[in-house]
């Protein structure tokens, strides 16, 4: 007898091959990911960790980082951890939502050029998401949703295990996560339980561990981090028409807008956005008129964790990047992959029918070839600015810098890390040494201090140095 592959399975292969073909084969390191492998990598010095960063993601590339230093090893390997982590996470909701909703949700999440940037990235915001869709899956069950009457050990400890991921990889974010979750156990009779309040707790307290006794041991409590990460932010605060205007103009890149003054993107490569807050609210009407409660919940918790986890990055920014809100697309995608398999139900069998379903595929298929221009659009920019800081470390080796050294100046971080480095910035969100500090550095080992003319600013120690080209960059290196 003939196996037919699950179509799940069949979406987490498609978005591994989608990442080995144009991810993992033209990107090299980013700035954000030499920060976090610098952390755990016994080859380099560790870069400057701000306040705002949580070492969850350092943690799952450590294994890696240990046994190789080769990019395209963390990379492969990173792409079959993601693929892995999508299959797990949507899997769950099989029993709640049915398996071929829940490959359509997951196809949805996948399908996105910056849900296939990520997978291969070391950054934490694809594994929030996976962890938020992991979690809200084993809360529903827990508590006894879709004929999962159980609620098992198992799936409590799921549950708090998701959290505790959640709460590793990035703190506050995680905290967001798990308010929808407790506010149902406060106000919905049926679940209040206090098993699964305990799991909900236990795991944000086991996962937030280690950011607050970091908390602590470098910011002088939790209460001056959240400050210094307000700050590092550009402050956090009442920022709503901003955050929004600024997601949308980043909807397509750049992977980091800040400050974030592009104009909006053409209505072809932005209509899906601006309608998936009216899909959203479809389904959750369509939801409210079932009689069955476990039904219900199985749409409006994710959209109730999704607006939480998207609030911050909408609502207290002035800036954004696409990366903050992939939580909640994958929440998301999970009501409107649910509305999107009842469209065609709403007629009787026959050809209105068949020519809704084949509308829906036609979208479906032209949204996706959007994704695809998209991805590649800002895979050859990530690969364009990962090849300047490679040669940037290049121009530094040649000019004799080899470790023990430091780099200081604007992209130190990367550079330094590509080329062994420490690296110190005296100025900005980075600020983790003093000029004078840096002179008398340079004293005793090679220090290089890069300059870029938009910039326009030379530290006075430096002025005496001599200036140094780095071929290829538009930037220039002193040296004593």
């Amino acid at each position: 007898m003939r196996r037919t592959v699950p179509p799940l399975a069949a979406v987490a292969a498609a978005y591994a091959v989608l990442q080995l073909c144009y991810a993992v084969a033209h990107m090299d390191l980013g700035w954000d990911e030499s920060v976090y492998l610098s952390q755990v990598d016994p080859r380099s010095p560790a870069a400057y960790f701000s306040a705002p960063r949580s070492r969850g993601i350092s943690l799952l590339a450590a294994p890696v980082v240990a046994l190789t230093a080769s990019t395209t090893a963390l990379r492969v390997t990173l792409v079959l951890l993601s693929s892995a982590a999508l299959y797990g996470a949507f899997a769950l909701w099989r029993p709640l939502l049915g398996s071929g909703r829940t490959a359509l949700a997951a196809a949805l999440f996948a399908g996105l050029w910056i849900t296939v940037l990520s997978g291969p990235e070391v950054m934490p915001n694809l594994w929030i998401a996976l962890a938020a869709v992991a979690a809200t899956g084993f809360f529903l069950r827990a508590r006894g949703g879709a004929g999962d009457r159980r609620a098992g050990g198992l799936t409590l400890a799921g549950l708090a295990a998701a959290l505790a991921a959640a709460a590793l990889l990035r703190a506050p974010d995680a905290v967001w996560l798990a308010l929808p979750l407790l506010l149902a156990c406060a106000t919905v009779r049926a679940w209040r339980r206090l098993r699964v309040v305990a799991a909900v707790v236990g795991g944000l307290a086991a996962g937030g561990a280690q950011w607050a006794v970091e908390a602590y041991v470098r910011f002088g409590g939790i209460a001056r981090r959240l400050a210094d990460s307000s700050e590092t932010e550009g402050g956090m605060g009442a920022h709503l028409g901003a955050g929004l205007t600024a997601a949308r103009r980043s909807l397509n890149g750049p992977q980091l807008c800040r400050p974030c003054r592009i104009a909006n993107p053409s209505v072809t490569h932005s209509l899906w956005w601006l309608l998936l807050p009216v899909l959203v609210a479809a389904a959750c009407a369509l939801a409210l008129r079932k009689e069955r409660k476990d039904t219900r919940a199985a749409v409006l918790l994710p959209v109730a964790c999704a607006l939480s986890l998207a609030a911050p990055y909408l609502l207290l920014l002035d800036y954004s990047a696409p990366r903050f809100l992939l939580p909640a697309y994958a929440l998301l995608a999970l009501p409107v992959a649910d509305l999107a398999a009842r469209a065609p139900a709403a007629f009787r069998a026959g050809p209105r029918r068949w020519a809704v379903a084949a509308a829906l595929c036609a979208v479906l298929a032209a949204h996706l070839s959007v994704q695809l221009k998209e991805l590649r659009v800002n895979t050859a920019d990530a690969r364009d600015t990962a090849v300047r800081y490679q040669r940037a470390a290049e121009g530094l080796r040649r000019l004799g810098l080899s470790a023990p050294c430091t780099v200081t100046g604007p992209r130190a971080q990367p550079i330094a890390y590509a080329a062994g480095c420490a690296s110190a910035q005296t100025m900005g969100n980075n600020r983790s040494t003093t000029d004078a500090a840096l002179a008398r550095t340079a004293r005793r080992m090679p220090v290089a201090v890069l300059y870029d003319p938009a910039d326009a600013y030379l530290p006075p120690y430096a002025r005496t140095w001599h200036p140094h080209e780095l071929r290829g960059t538009g930037w220039t290196a002193y040296v004593p």
